[in-house]
């Protein structure tokens, strides 16, 4: 197979990982975006080379200076479409194996602390009213988004899709579709369930435009027409990120901050970890492991209780 035929298979492999592999939106636009970025010769014209294997060597090469984690993540592409090029018998051998992703060093995840949160929803809660309702339905779905990404861990694409029939107040627990159409169960925290109650009896005093059975949580209002479609997640990444300013935050604020705040007070407040894996939805407790490293207070209280100096 040459580049050229290699390339007129991308529309295929994208099919295969969003009706196959149920892989998300998001996924597959990434996808895409890689596999683009390597036949772009092939797509201009300007590459002689009939060898795949050629091919692609130099165009890793020119991969030199992205960071790790972006050639970490493009190799780990081009792997997967090779796999599947093997795999659907368009080409002889396992190219795949010849390529090797770039160890990248683990980084602790950014998380604000437990006051950073408060401060957040003091000011989340002293919101002044305004005069438009549609404003102040915004300035609710921002609060609820906030509350259902820190008290539940989810990820903003998850929390962005939340559907009402997902949601049940009698046992406080929410389904969840994540990542590769993995569904898993999570409990919520009373000032969630609080948030919810509000948030839904508003809707039904001030906008009897919209169905009793609409399907979407964070429902859109398009040219002030209601349309029960979900809001993206730029939109919902770009609420977050302004609480964080509103609020004073030192650093910037995003969704997943905020997953990973969730995860790390957990544990510090003595959670199991293999509950934490749980509600994050992880396949391996080896992805939850990682906020190990954020435990402090445990660790410094194992600190002054073990070593040798910090007993008195």
């Amino acid at each position: 197979m040459t580049p050229q035929e290699a390339f007129q298979e991308i529309d295929n492999y994208l099919k295969y990982m969003q009706n196959i592999k149920t892989c998300s939106p998001h996924t597959v636009r990434a996808y895409k975006k890689d596999l683009d970025g390597f036949f772009e010769p092939v797509k201009s014209s300007k590459s002689n080379t009939s060898d795949l294997r050629t091919y692609f060597s130099s165009r890793l090469l020119a991969l030199g200076q992205l960071s790790l984690a972006s050639r970490n993540r493009k190799v780990g592409t081009l792997k997967s479409f090779l796999n599947w090029l093997y795999e659907t018998r368009k080409i002889d051998s396992a190219l795949s194996e010849v390529y090797h992703s770039p160890k990248v060093p683990r980084k602790i995840p950014h998380f604000i602390s437990f006051d950073e949160v408060s401060a957040c929803l003091q000011f989340l809660g002293n919101q002044p009213e305004v005069i438009s309702a549609l404003e102040n339905l915004l300035q609710r779905q921002q609060r609820l988004l906030f509350l259902f990404l820190y008290g539940a861990g989810l990820r903003i694409s998850e929390g962005c899709q939340l559907k009402v029939r997902d949601v049940t107040e009698s046992d406080r627990k929410i389904l969840v579709r994540g990542k590769g159409a993995k569904e898993r169960i999570v409990v919520c925290p009373e000032f969630v369930w609080a948030e919810w109650s509000q948030y839904k009896k508003y809707i039904a005093d001030h906008f009897p435009s919209v169905p009793k059975n609409y399907e979407f949580i964070f429902f859109r209002f398009q040219n002030e027409v209601f349309e029960d479609a979900p809001i993206n997640e730029r939109s919902g990444y770009s609420w977050i990120r302004k609480i964080g300013v509103q609020t004073g935050l030192t650093q910037s604020l995003n969704p997943h901050a905020l997953r990973h705040s969730f995860a790390t007070h957990l544990l510090n407040s003595g959670a199991n970890l293999r509950v934490i894996q749980s509600l994050l939805g992880h396949s391996t407790l080896a992805a939850t492991e990682k906020y190990t490293h954020l435990n402090l207070s445990q660790l410094y209280q194992t600190m002054e209780k073990a070593h040798p100096l910090g007993k008195k």
